[in-house]
């Protein structure tokens, strides 16, 4: 485990993270320093209420280019915010409070909900939730380590067979 002397975590620009209270085990996730708050991919987000409180169902897709091991999700809305991605476009989003294990240990973060499906990481680690004891280095990758190889050979397969049909 790398650390510095005051106690906080050394992790690279990306990083394999995991969302156990979601069940998904394996997630590539970019460390963004300068987003604010993290955001997950998630589609086919409905809005509910249970128990008089306001709900999201989504599902989360950990692996790109594949639905296999798509995750349907439900999670009390902690906010409604808007957000404005890196090329300017404004778009009003859910939060979610999500404890996200990053390296050696979880830190509990808002995250918002939107649609990456066209970009590279299912996920973005924003500041707040790096501000709970990380450091960044953007030359290094992977720190924490990988997903098991049996992970990612299982679903590299699938990506390019989802890829192709597409």
């Amino acid at each position: 485990m790398s650390k510095t002397s005051h106690s906080n975590t050394l992790i690279g620009w990306r990083e394999w993270v995991s969302l156990p209270d979601l069940g998904v085990d394996w997630l590539k996730a970019k460390i963004d320093t300068g987003a604010r708050t993290s955001s997950l991919h998630a589609f086919g987000i409905r809005e509910f209420e249970r128990d008089g409180e306001d709900w999201v169902r989504f599902w989360v897709k950990p692996w790109q280019h594949s639905q296999d091991d798509a995750v349907e999700v439900e999670c009390p809305v902690r906010d409604r915010r808007e957000v404005r991605s890196s090329s300017g476009h404004a778009q009003q989003r859910f939060v979610v409070e999500l404890l996200i294990r990053l390296y050696d240990r979880e830190v509990l973060a808002e995250v918002t909900l939107s649609n990456r499906d066209e970009m590279g990481f299912r996920m973005l680690i924003g500041r707040e939730a790096l501000r709970q004891g990380y450091i960044v280095d953007p030359a290094r990758s992977f720190v924490g380590g990988k997903a098991p190889r049996e992970a990612r050979r299982r679903n590299r397969g699938k990506d390019a067979a989802s890829a192709a049909a597409q």
